[in-house]
């Protein structure tokens, strides 16, 4: 069996048999275990090498699974559902007796999805059918590396790891929406963003009628909150405006395609708005390492709506990498 598949059916049956398989959604790449097997669980930790205490991601079919995973949702989290999944929003609720302790990172808390993307979402359903009502996902790369948006993706990042155990990865094609989801907290009367991405602030406050709480501290650990993050190989380096500075040779830029490309460096995407910079910024971050430049200088949209996601996730790929990092 070759190890990118794109039998739905198949990919189904490898993971009810205790086998991992990386799966498409509308965000990035999952590495997909079933969340009530805890030795496939923690297979995912290994081949991503992340530390067992970083909490996973439960995607499920619709809200009625969700509903097993977490003890309850505030009313608003119920709206705030119905109006975005199938799409980009985790949410982090109490966690029921049904999440276990390898899932949850050991917090009282759990978080659920319902990713967007034919596939999977038919993935889904088949193994709910079967009595398998969620998968664990976290993105399917390496630990702290860029987040795969294609099957090639993984394949480059974990198929030394995948080539064992029959287990797959299921091709669903480029990722439409290319970063990783919103993370709400849905613990308390007010919605609290942990992770920002394209379900927006403001959306969420339209969809809820309630004024986000801002006031992060004694938040739960959640996927992706980690100061470095989504990083290449090349450095990468934030830029607010195109000066006269000196670039470093052997490098690369990323910025709106209204920003004109600095003499001497290697345009990776010139995206024309804040939702497709978001779709092409790990594409083109990755492209920066297959062409092994050493630099990338990223000039990110003004940090409002969507353009808040990318600056977080440039942010974190631009933060210092710490020495033990793989």
């Amino acid at each position: 069996m070759s190890i990118i598949i794109n039998d739905v059916q198949l990919a189904a049956q490898l993971i009810s048999e205790g086998h991992l398989c990386a799966i498409p959604t509308e965000t990035v790449y999952g590495l997909a275990a079933d969340a009530n097997n805890p030795e496939a669980i923690k297979r995912v930790f290994e081949a991503k090498g992340r530390p067992l205490d970083h909490p996973l991601i439960v995607h499920v079919a619709n809200l009625e699974n969700a509903k097993l995973w977490v003890s309850e949702f505030p009313d608003w989290a119920e709206r705030l559902a119905a109006a975005c999944w199938p799409g980009p929003l985790t949410l982090v609720a109490k966690r029921s007796d049904k999440a276990s302790d390898l899932i949850t990172g050991g917090q009282d808390t759990v978080a659920v999805r319902v990713p967007n993307h034919p596939k999977t979402l038919e993935l889904l359903e088949l193994l709910s059918d079967a009595g398998c009502f969620g998968l664990v996902a976290p993105s399917a790369n390496r630990f702290g590396h860029v987040s795969p948006t294609n099957a090639s993706h993984v394949f480059a990042d974990l198929g030394e790891y995948l080539t064992k155990n029959h287990d797959a990865i299921l091709d669903g094609g480029s990722c439409s929406v290319g970063i990783e989801s919103t993370i709400v907290l849905a613990t308390s009367q007010a919605p609290k963003i942990l992770r920002p991405g394209v379900i927006t602030e403001e959306m969420i406050e339209s969809i809820t009628g309630l004024e986000l709480d801002r006031d992060l501290q004694d938040s739960p650990k959640v996927s992706g909150a980690l100061a470095s993050h989504y990083a290449p190989k090349a450095k990468v380096q934030v830029l607010t405006e195109i000066d006269d500075r000196e670039f470093e040779p052997q490098s690369g830029f990323i910025a709106l395609a209204e920003v004109p490309t600095p003499q001497s460096l290697t345009r990776l995407a010139a995206p024309n708005s804040d939702e497709q910079f978001a779709a092409d910024l790990y594409q083109a971050m990755r492209h920066a390492d297959e062409l092994n430049l050493d630099t990338i200088y990223i000039v990110t949209p003004i940090a409002v709506g969507v353009g808040r996601a990318i600056a977080d996730r440039v942010a974190k790929a631009a933060h210092e990498k710490p020495s033990e990092r793989e």
